[in-house]
């Protein structure tokens, strides 16, 4: 074979090759010279929340929140930062009249306050009162949540086991004497009654019916010979018609317990044939000066308490 022809298939076959690399190199330097993916734009942030006010500014504190849900809820949030300020705040929440989340007050979020606490028997001893202060049914939700506040009638029951104890009653104040310096009160036990009683509503009807006959009679008797009698006669009647409600009204009842309750100064608040509910420590029972029977080695006992705090029931209560 002649030589001329290999030397021309290889030149070829170098040209194939060298066109070949130089196809490949363009190819990366198009991709290198590419600018560089535009990367997503971040999401939004929402707008920073206001931060909470102070507690120590109790006008505000209530101020900026309109009801007592949303200020017990702000207060809780405060735990974050500070449970002593957010105890305060909870304090300033219950203040308020209208305050009577008495549930939101023994959650687990508050737990731990209720008990190491020494003011949290009164903030929730005030709550019952705004809540109507019936008493009775707010200590069996204590009692389902541990608090550790009972009642007169327990107490009574069992004075080893509640001495030192919170007791908490509805009471009104029957008399007040001094003994020394400090003030004795006679109080007498109240329970809340529900009755039920109806009311008319909307516009009353009523309708009056009178009808009225006349005549003469003529004819002969023997007493009186020939004559003519007259006279009429009416005949009225009325109907009526209306529409009622049923509506229930709280009223306060003697239990038949009483007790004698220590004030540690006198108090010109706390006034006679008032209800109020009252938490007070229970100190025992008392021997009273009255009269025994042969089978008693000493008088009728009495309750002995001191008074903590007191506070005026609202008239509706909340079940």
């Amino acid at each position: 074979m002649p030589r001329l022809p290999m030397l021309t298939l290889l030149g070829a076959l170098v040209t194939g090759c060298g066109a070949s690399h130089s196809h490949v190199a363009l190819e990366d330097r198009a991709l290198t010279d590419a600018p560089p993916p535009t990367p997503p734009a971040p999401a939004p942030r929402p707008p920073p929340e206001d931060p909470l006010p102070s507690p120590h500014d109790a006008r505000a504190f209530t101020a900026r929140y309109p009801t007592a849900a949303a200020c017990e809820g702000a207060a809780r949030r405060l735990q974050a930062s500070s449970r002593d300020d957010a105890w305060l705040a909870l304090k300033v929440c219950a203040d308020a009249p209208t305050f009577t989340q008495l549930g939101a007050v023994l959650g687990s979020a508050w737990a731990e306050d209720l008990r190491v606490r020494p003011d949290a028997a009164p903030l929730i001893a005030r709550v019952v009162a705004q809540r109507g202060g019936s008493v009775d049914g707010e200590l069996r939700l204590l009692h389902a949540r541990k608090v550790p506040i009972f009642s007169l009638a327990s107490a009574i029951a069992q004075p080893d086991t509640y001495r030192g104890r919170y007791v908490l009653l509805r009471a009104q104040v029957a008399d007040q004497r001094l003994d020394g310096e400090r003030p004795t009160l006679w109080l007498v036990e109240q329970g809340l009654q529900s009755v039920g009683s109806h009311r008319e509503v909307d516009v009353t009807y009523r309708t009056d019916t009178v009808s009225e006959t006349s005549g003469d009679l003529g004819g002969r008797t023997v007493l009186t010979g020939e004559g003519r009698v007259g006279g009429s006669a009416a005949l009225r009647e009325s109907t009526g018609q209306s529409a009622t409600v049923k509506t229930y009204d709280n009223i306060s009842e003697e239990t038949g317990r009483e007790a004698l309750g220590r004030l540690p100064a006198p108090d010109p608040f706390l006034e006679s044939r008032r209800d109020y509910v009252i938490l007070a420590r229970f100190d025992g029972l008392r021997v009273t000066s009255g009269m025994t029977t042969d089978d008693e080695d000493e008088g009728p006992k009495i309750p002995v308490l001191t008074i903590v705090s007191y506070h005026l029931p609202q008239a509706l209560a909340v079940y």
